[in-house]
């Protein structure tokens, strides 16, 4: 019964500070960082442009840069930095970083394009076709070649920061 009471009571604190070492886990904090700091990008660019603060830019998919694209690859390369570029998590994040910028700028970007035509369709309808009322869909879904490239600098610059900020405070 004491050996029971003694490990219980190990992992209760040791599971207290696996749980507050998510706030130091540094893969993680670049990767969503680098996904704040695009997704303001866009909600700051919106307003510049249109003179209007647009709160569905904090969210909202597609757009320069591509958030999802900063937001793989500095989880890639923050775990190459921290891991090692040899191991098999570095390798699984940068096959995942790979296939969702190559689906921004595929199937997404295509996805996109076609609700274009669609709501231009739809929108030439009569008044009185059942499709005329329907809601628009959704055009902006994916990213052009350019804004993944700005989205994977963006998390490229992010992870080196944290590793740098890291560094200096003697945390490695």
């Amino acid at each position: 019964m004491d050996d029971f009471s003694a490990t219980s009571g190990d992992s209760s604190s040791t599971s207290t500070s696996s749980s507050l070492s998510i706030f130091t886990n540094y893969p993680l904090l670049s990767a969503l960082v680098s996904f704040v700091i695009a997704q303001s990008i866009k909600f700051f660019t919106c307003w510049y442009k249109e003179r209007r603060w647009d709160l569905k830019q904090l969210i909202g998919s597609g757009g320069m840069p591509s958030s999802h694209s900063a937001t793989v690859t500095a989880l890639a390369l923050a775990i190459g930095l921290q891991e090692g570029f040899g191991g098999s998590l570095f390798a699984i994040s940068l096959i995942l970083a790979c296939i969702v910028m190559y689906d921004a700028t595929g199937v997404r970007l295509q996805a996109g394009r076609q609700a274009e035509v669609l709501n231009q369709i739809v929108y030439e309808l009569p008044s009185e076709h059942p499709l005329a009322e329907s809601r628009p869909l959704r055009e902006l879904l994916g990213h052009t070649p350019p804004q993944v490239i700005a989205g994977g600098l963006l998390g490229i610059v992010t992870a080196l920061m944290g590793h740098v900020i890291i560094f200096f405070s003697g945390q490695s």
